[in-house]
């Protein structure tokens, strides 16, 4: 797969060298986490914050280099909490929170931006994270979070604008696909189609993320299973749409059944390309650490040269992280 070529690709070479080099039995990076403020730890109703120290903690403990942290924004945005008064002011607080947290460890810890992309202010947020250089390489979406209905005409329109305007900007877009599980929206094959045949060509240029296999963690759902059977069938047609597409696999090994779904997991990173697979935990507070996250992957049927590729993959979007 050709490599879109970034601006800052030689600080990319030379900050993961060491990465290139040599085997380890730890991926090198996490490319799915989160930090929890306390002002997301208010609207959750939960006294627990994780901060950027807890996470090197946590990230030294096993020897894992770089995190891309991903910002819990978009919750200020979520349809089915209590109206948050003055909405966007905490959407663009929590976005800078987490710039400042990253900033502590520049070379350890990138952020991406969250947003809800169905609220009015979200092109105004991405163009203002798109100007601060803590948060400009990348985007995060999390369509269950925010409702997002593939099969809405209009949330599709709301989509492509996001997207595009992110692709404008060159910030590499982190989606979790899977619609809201809580409500039981409708997901599969079909929505799957509408964001490779409608969203995808918006943000030609920008490297996309499909969280957790394009699941929501796990891999018991076989709706997540049709899902992600569209883009290997895209993948294996070499459709030019796919070019810049990952996938990170975030909570797949670890949560629910999964031990007994091993092999097709297996299968189905291969038939997705090693090369496009990324190494993700997420939010360590919850009490599946990091630590536990690589014992969990590393159960899975692959051989060692299998996990090493995974383990040492790096997407063009971190070429342009940091200031």
């Amino acid at each position: 797969m050709p490599l879109i070529m970034l601006p800052g690709i030689l600080f990319l070479l030379v900050a993961f060298l060491p990465c290139i080099a040599s085997a380890q039995e730890t991926p090198q990076n996490d490319y799915h986490q989160h930090l929890l403020s306390p002002a997301v730890a208010r609207l959750a109703g939960t006294p627990k914050t994780f901060l950027a120290r807890d996470l090197i903690a946590q990230m030294d403990l096993i020897g894992i280099r770089r995190s891309l942290v991903l910002s819990l924004a978009y919750q200020f945005g979520n349809p089915h909490r209590p109206l948050v008064v003055h909405e966007y002011a905490k959407v663009k607080a929590e976005n800078d929170w987490t710039a400042d947290q990253v900033k502590a460890y520049p070379t350890r810890l990138i952020a991406a931006c969250g947003v809800d992309p169905l609220r009015d202010y979200a092109l105004h947020e991405i163009d203002r994270c798109s100007r601060n250089p803590y948060l400009r390489s990348a985007l995060k979406l999390h369509f269950g979070n925010s409702d997002v209905d593939l099969d809405n005409a209009d949330h599709v329109e709301k989509l492509r604008q996001v997207f595009r305007a992110a692709d404008t900007r060159r910030m590499a877009v982190i989606v979790h696909m899977h619609a809201n599980v809580n409500f039981h929206r409708p997901y599969g094959r079909r929505e799957a189609e509408v964001f490779l045949n409608e969203v995808l060509p918006a943000a030609p240029h920008s490297i996309i993320q499909i969280a957790h296999l394009a699941g929501s963690g796990g891999f018991d759902d076989p709706e997540t299973q049709a899902a992600l059977s569209v883009f290997i069938d895209a993948l294996t047609h070499h459709d030019a749409r796919v070019s810049h597409v990952y996938f990170d696999i975030s909570g797949v090994a670890g949560l629910g059944k999964w031990e007994t779904r091993k092999e097709q997991i297996a299968s189905s990173i291969r038939a997705i390309g090693l090369n496009r697979i990324l190494f993700g935990s997420d939010g360590a507070w919850t009490g599946f650490t990091p630590e536990k996250a690589v014992a969990a992957f590393r159960k899975l049927p692959l051989t060692e040269q299998e996990f090493h590729t995974i383990d040492t993959n790096i997407p063009p979007y971190l070429a342009v992280s940091g200031p």
